[in-house]
């Protein structure tokens, strides 16, 4: 049987009562938030019960709070509150919902974190499903599509392991070809005489001052880190 503690079981859905403000960020109500009970810890003079928030309360959830939350390391789709603090609830969603939605607010916080680079890359991103990498990259190729003017020139900017190119080679990007699974945003690129096509991800833009750099930066970036 759950665990049950104060007419509360495990897997419950429970609201935050009015007048009860976030322990961790200063200011921040709780009032009216609504998560599922993931844990009951009985104490000698209180019972702390962990809740994981529920899709709607992850939606809402303000930006500050989750960029606070990444910064310090702690985890915003759940919190631990005093079982006088909660009230009972009926579910909004299910618990697939819940942390489908834990998943978006933990990949939205990682890019937060990093700043004006990390809210361009979001401005790209988000929206799409964390557990779906091609629909980033496509995401990716539409907002690339856009941005970019070619031709314009770039230097190889990693390893490679095999081909022609070496780390550091001039070259000149040409135009988008096509989208890989595995290697992304593939361009056409000229080096020599020769063309052909090369991932975006293994390029640095040059010079710095160029169009081009910050959306191709803010795609490399985010294509190491995905």
């Amino acid at each position: 049987m759950a665990k049950q503690s104060g007419g509360f079981r495990i897997g419950d859905s429970v609201r935050v009562k009015p007048g009860v403000m976030c322990p961790d960020f200063k200011g921040l109500s709780l009032a009216g938030w609504q998560g599922r009970v993931i844990s009951i810890d009985e104490q000698d003079d209180d019972t702390l019960v962990g809740i994981q928030w529920d899709s709607v309360t992850l939606a809402a959830m303000p930006e500050n709070f989750i960029a606070q939350s990444e910064a310090e390391g702690c985890d915003c789709t759940e919190i631990g509150l005093g079982i006088e603090e909660l009230e009972p609830a009926q579910a909004r969603d299910n618990a697939a919902d819940a942390q489908r939605s834990a998943r978006f607010v933990e990949s939205n916080g990682f890019w937060m974190d990093m700043g004006e680079q990390g809210k361009r890359i979001l401005g790209v991103i988000k929206g799409t499903d964390p557990d779906d990498p091609w629909e980033a990259l496509e995401a990716w190729e539409e907002h690339l599509r856009k941005t970019l003017t070619f031709p314009f020139d770039a230097t190889v900017s990693e390893f490679q392991e095999h081909g022609p190119l070496a780390e550091g080679d001039k070259v000149q990007a040409l135009s988008i070809e096509k989208t890989d699974e595995t290697m992304g945003v593939m361009i056409g690129i000229k080096g020599g005489w020769r063309k052909r096509r090369f991932p975006l991800c293994d390029l640095e833009v040059i010079p710095r001052k160029a169009p081009a750099y910050l959306p191709v930066n803010d795609y490399c970036v985010w294509f190491a880190n995905r």
